[in-house]
């Protein structure tokens, strides 16, 4: 206890002389938790706790009074200070230490209250009682004029009243019903002599009324109200007045409707007929009809009440609110008596046009439509003879026929619904402008539509243009009816129009309903009859539009797949130029797909599966047109890239792969070809470079396909090595040798093959004569080795033969000359199988080089060379004859020459 005594001391000191800081909550905190943890009948004298409970107290009322503290602190600290009070306080404590902890104790519990914390608040408020009592029995037992006793008697009495009054509250809030009543019935009891709190009692259990109320617990509101009511007529001086006695009798009347009408009704109409006597006001009169009605009382009953209402004054507003109060309880036939009565009783009002309205509404609810057509026809007969509807009336009039208009229309009722919108037009004045009027023609031009009356059509769409040129539907209106006329150039423009307004946000339209991609559906549904009409280049510029504005990618990417069939559909029968053209177009689409499908992971409530369906069909649509494509390689190229570049975004497995891998070859082998056929530098260094680029990919796809396995005949790698040697080839790439080395590497090798690379060694602008002759010797000496040798293989000769005179070197003619005898070899062995054309040409070939070399001076080098040439001569066979005679006379005649001119070069010497 001593240790308790300190840290109160010590906590107390700490918040008294502090003004606002960070911790002051810390510090309440503490003190509170510390008293808390205190036995409750604990005792203990100690003046400077009296006194620090007194600062504390005095501490949270000028604290509170600046709102420097929270209400639930300043219930904290006086919480603590009262119970230090009540710790200190002696076994008989004196007048005026009891005076001080029945203020304590009451405005702590009041406190508690006020924080919605009544349990805590019960034990404060008993301590309060029993001081109020020990005071209260001293005066009793002392008498009147005891000495020690200066607090009178009926200050006693009315503190207790209000501190039962708070018990009864804090048991209401904590759901004992019983103890709340036994609080407030000692209050009652002290009434008699305390006449001025009748007022604040009654209000009180209103209060209690209204708390259980709202938490539908009938049967305890209804003690409470009632007792509200009884309390307030024990004293009609101070009691809460007739209009608050008339407002508690009324809710007690409603809570017993809502409670059990049919048990209860004698008790409700008895509250309500009392509430109306005590003060009559007009919700006292309704609350009465309802209750009439919501019991089904007999008709005479309502009838009286209904005419009860009538007679005071009663607004228009709640006259029409009994109305749909009747038809809501299946009194249709009292209900339109009533409204008819109303219209009668209003007739001079302003507002009147409010119960037409309600008249219309109730009879086309009940189908009784032509009834309510007759009622329509004589407000548009008022309303251009004086008898106009405010614009309050008139709004909601016109909502109530366009939803009419567009019920029927959704009914495919166009005739009826084209009625109702007539109807709404006719409240119109000439030359009235409104964006509703707009939208009315366009509603009353889409039923002529239907109704295939296409020149009324046109007169309401051109209104609603007049109004409101600038709204989506007007010009989605006007593209419809151009679509009927087959006017291809004004549908293009309102298709412009249209693209033009989808850049702005779109405001609704009658039901249908608007989305953030609201244009990009009315484009959709534009193609949509563009095609429905065989209107194919229409629906491709809605299609394309649709494309450019949307923002839905799936609408995008089946808008896409839409323009690609009507351009392969418009591809079979057309001129080559056009054909061209046609796939150009197809390459557009097919480059928006890549984009779209490239944004986003997955498509958005289909998920990747979805995704991958998309890129693998316009991958086949990019393939199949690729293929269509052999007389433009540039298209060629740009179509197997789309394709490969699709099927990319495929889920990816083998077949994908092996798709990838053709696409890349070809994408290279369309790239070569392209660069064949250019003159410009620039543009053949960066189609090789491509090239390059293509083969390196198209080889990393490879080698994962071969992880799982290939097939023997999957000649892939000899074609990227052979497209690879070309595009180095003529990029001059010092890489050439390494790539002819790893076509070497290959297991199968074919003369075919090296045959190709020979001649692309040396196809300009690239010029590798020794990697030219270097192939042709690998092939000549491959094809030596196979059973039947092809003698027309003899590029060899021709390479390393000189071309010019200038050009002839030692060597030169020596490796030629091997070559000849490696030629006449083969002849010797199958001197038959040999073409005799190539025989002519080796000969030839030879002579030629002898009389080069005879020109030259060269005489000896000369006679060697003619003396080859007829070598070959007698393997020429049917040929022999008609070159022999020839070749031998110019034979002898060079070497004729040859020997005169040897003599002339000794003389010489």
């Amino acid at each position: 206890m001593e240790q308790f005594v300190v840290d109160v001391k010590n906590l107390s000191e700490k918040l008294l002389h502090r003004e606002i800081s960070s911790d002051l909550d810390e510090v309440i905190e503490t003190l509170f938790k510390a008293i808390s943890a205190l036995d409750g009948a604990a005792k203990l004298q100690n003046s400077q706790l009296e006194e620090i409970a007194i600062q504390l107290w005095n501490w949270a009322v000028t604290k509170r009074a600046g709102s420097s503290i929270t209400e639930e602190q300043k219930a904290k600290v006086r919480h603590v200070a009262c119970r230090l009070l009540y710790l200190c306080g002696p076994e008989n404590p004196s007048e005026t230490i009891v005076r001080k902890q029945i203020l304590m104790a009451s405005k702590t519990g009041r406190t508690w209250l006020d924080c919605k914390q009544p349990k805590a608040a019960a034990d404060f408020l008993s301590l309060a009682v029993n001081s109020l009592e020990t005071l209260y029995s001293r005066l009793i037992s002392n008498g009147d004029c005891a000495e020690d006793i200066n607090t009178p008697k009926g200050d006693i009495e009315k503190d207790l009243l209000r501190v039962l009054s708070y018990q009864a509250e804090s048991a209401v809030s904590q759901g004992q019903h019983q103890e709340a009543v036994s609080c407030i019935q000692r209050c009652k009891e002290m009434l008699l002599r305390l006449p001025k709190e009748t007022g604040y009692l009654s209000l009180l259990c209103y209060n209690f009324g209204t708390d259980t109320y709202s938490q539908e617990n009938h049967e305890e509101s209804t003690f409470w109200l009632s007792q509200s009511y009884d309390i307030g007529k024990m004293n009609v001086k101070y009691s809460p007045g007739s209009e608050m006695q008339a407002k508690v009798l009324r809710l007690l009347a409603k809570v017993y409707l809502e409670w059990d009408c049919q048990k209860y009704l004698e008790k409700a109409l008895n509250a309500v007929s009392l509430a109306n006597k005590e003060h009559m006001q007009l919700s006292g009169l309704y609350l009465k009809i309802r209750i009439l009605v919501k019991s089904h009382s007999p008709d005479d009953a309502v009838k009286s009440g209904l005419s009860e209402l009538l007679n005071s004054e009663v607004s228009l507003e709640m006259c029409l609110s009994i109305v749909k109060l009747l038809v809501e309880e299946n009194m249709e036939s009292q209900a339109f008596d009533f409204l008819k009565r109303v219209c009668q009783h209003f007739e001079s009002s302003p507002d009147l046009g409010s119960a037409l309205l309600l008249h219309i509404e109730l009879l086309l609810q009940r189908d009784k439509e032509l009834l309510a057509k007759q009622k329509i026809e004589d407000a548009i007969t008022g309303h251009y003879t004086g008898k106009q509807l405010g614009p309050q009336t008139l709004s909601s009039l016109h909502l109530l026929l366009w939803d009419r208009a567009s019920r029927n229309f959704e009914a495919t009722n166009y005739s009826e619904a084209l009625q109702w919108y007539n109807y709404s037009l006719s409240f119109y004045r000439a030359g009235e402008l409104d964006h509703n009027l707009a939208k009315l023609q366009r509603n009353r031009s889409s039923c002529f539509l239907h109704l295939q009356q296409l020149e009324k059509a046109k007169e309401a769409v051109e209104a609603a243009a007049k109004i409101d040129p600038a709204n989506i539907f007007t010009q989605f209106n006007i593209y419809k009816i151009a679509v009927l006329e087959n006017n291809a150039e004004k549908a293009a423009v309102a298709l412009r129009e249209i693209g033009a307004l989808a850049q702005n946000p779109i405001t609704s339209e009658d039901r249908l309903l608007v989305t953030e991609n609201a244009a990009a559906n009315l484009l959709s549904l534009a193609a949509q009859i563009a095609l429905e009409h065989e209107q194919q280049e229409t629906a491709i510029k809605a299609l394309e539009s649709l494309c450019e504005h949307s923002q839905d990618v799936v609408q995008i990417l089946t808008a896409l797949r839409c323009l690609v069939r009507l351009v392969l559909s418009a591809m079979e029968n057309t001129s080559e130029e056009n054909r061209n053209a046609n796939l150009d177009i197809l390459l557009s689409y097919l480059k928006t797909a890549l984009q779209k499908l490239s944004q986003v992971s997955n498509i958005h409530c289909h998920g990747a599966q979805q995704h991958s369906e998309y890129a693998n069909w316009f991958g086949r649509i990019a393939w199949n047109s690729a293929l269509q494509c052999e007389h433009s390689p540039v298209r060629m190229r740009d179509f197997f890239l789309f394709s490969f570049q699709l099927s990319q975004l495929c889920t990816p497995d083998r077949g994908v792969l092996i798709g990838q891998k053709t696409c890349l070859l070809m994408a290279a082998v369309a790239s070569l070809e392209i660069c064949r056929s250019s003159d410009h530098t620039e543009q053949q260094t960066e189609l090789l470079t491509q090239t390059l680029e293509h083969i390196q990919l198209c080889k990393e796809i490879c080698t994962t396909i071969k992880v799982s396995g290939t097939s023997s005949k999957d000649k892939t790698d000899t074609l990227l090595l052979l497209y690879e040697f070309e595009a180095r080839a003529k990029l001059n790439d010092p890489k050439l040798e390494s790539v002819f080395e790893s076509i070497l590497e290959l297991d199968h090798v074919e003369t075919k093959l090296l045959e190709v690379i020979a001649v692309l060694a040396m196809e300009p602008p690239a010029h590798f004569p020794v990697l030219c002759k270097k192939a042709l010797r690998i092939a000549l000496s491959l094809h030596r080795k196979q059973p039947q040798v092809d003698f027309t293989r003899c590029s060899l000769i021709q390479l390393t033969l000189p071309n010019g005179v200038s050009e002839v070197q030692p060597c030169m003619l020596e490796e030629a000359w091997g070559y000849y005898e490696e030629a006449l070899s083969i002849i010797a062995t199958a001197p038959e199988d040999f073409p005799q054309l190539e025989i002519l040409w080796l000969l030839t070939r030879a002579w030629n080089m002898g009389i080069q070399l005879y020109s030259l001076a060269h005489y000896p080098e000369a006679e060697r060379w003619c003396g080859l040439g007829m070598s070959f001569l007698k393997h020429l066979g049917s040929l022999q004859d008609s070159y022999q005679t020839q070749m031998v006379g110019l034979y002898s005649e060079v070497l004729d020459r040859l020997d005169k001119a040897k003599k002339n070069l000794i003389i010489e010497e």
